[in-house]
């Protein structure tokens, strides 16, 4: 009787404890731009329009969207999260851009509701951007 209480306490533990980790894996959501570090020059996020990010389990789709227009989808691309490293390969993009085709990784960390992610580009250009959970 006692190792059957316990077997099914231990199912039941096991089952929460592998459902608290469904959405490790992926970025899943729609994350707000909130400023960044540039080459160490601090950046806040501007102010005429929101820059927005959609990810699902594999992809991300970039937006602008300014009050009263559609909005602009601006780069999309494929991800993938390997550790601490998040691998982004750009397969759009509105305008002309080296970073087509090429996988950059990113150091990423999520704390609270905030995405941080810091790389060097292969321009050389160091880049620290925050984004915000929308949803």
């Amino acid at each position: 009787m006692i190792r059957k209480a316990v077997h099914i306490i231990f199912s039941c533990f096991f089952i929460l404890l592998i459902s608290s980790f469904d959405n490790l894996g992926t970025l899943k959501g729609i994350w707000k731009f909130q400023g960044g570090i540039y080459n160490g020059k601090k950046e806040g996020a501007p102010t005429e329009y929101t820059l927005q990010r959609k990810y699902n389990d594999q992809h991300y789709e970039a937006f602008a969207l300014e009050k009263g227009s559609k909005p602009l989808k601006y780069e999309a691309g494929d991800y993938i999260l390997k550790g601490d490293t998040c691998i982004e390969t750009e397969t759009y993009s509105s305008e002309p851009s080296k970073l087509i085709g090429i996988p950059v990784s990113y150091l990423y960390s999520i704390r609270n509701d905030t995405l941080t992610l810091k790389a060097t580009l292969p321009s050389g250009m160091r880049v620290e951007e925050y984004w915000k959970r929308a949803k």
